[in-house]
């Protein structure tokens, strides 16, 4: 499995690109299923970094935070995504009835697979599927900092294709 890579964002623009590259390093591997963790403090950019990942798979409306609706999906041309934040999680066993597991799955009869974006993952209790890929985002002065770290064998390679459009460190 491929380490981790890590990325300096100074600002939101950075964020925004990153994002961006991610969201086409995923249309190039159209993984049938992807779930990306998204974990760090308040405020650490896990949402911003979900909306320039929309933004880059094609979403052109508002991408509000779940933190109160838990879900938010988006059917986009490749995937269908759910975008979900479990802060105010009281108990694991809620997310059985937001039937994320009938949700989240192969590719559908139109050909869009599904990608699974959790933000607070390990509130869920081991419920959600397995993260294929973890982005750890840190507050680090004014910007951020994000590391990507894979945990399958797709994951290594959508990190490879990103790394090719957004080198590490950039």
């Amino acid at each position: 499995m491929a380490e981790s890579l890590t990325w300096q964002l100074p600002d939101p623009a950075a964020t925004a690109r990153l994002g961006e590259g991610l969201a086409r390093a995923l249309l190039h591997a159209a993984p049938a299923s992807f779930a990306i963790y998204l974990e760090g403090d308040l405020g650490a950019g896990k949402t911003a970094l979900v909306r320039a990942l929309l933004a880059g798979l094609g979403h052109t409306g508002r991408v509000p935070s779940p933190t109160y609706t838990l879900v938010e999906p988006y059917l986009l041309d490749r995937f269908r995504v759910l975008h979900v934040d479990l802060y105010r999680l009281r108990d694991p066993a809620e997310l059985d009835d937001l039937g994320l597991a009938d949700e989240f799955g192969p590719v559908d009869e139109r050909g869009r697979g599904s990608l699974l974006l959790a933000e607070w993952p390990s509130r869920a209790g081991g419920r959600l599927p397995a993260a294929d890929l973890t982005a750890d985002l840190a507050i680090e002065g004014e910007g951020r900092r994000l590391r990507l770290t894979p945990g399958t064998g797709s994951a290594t390679g959508v990190l490879r294709e990103l790394q090719g459009a957004v080198p590490a460190g950039f």
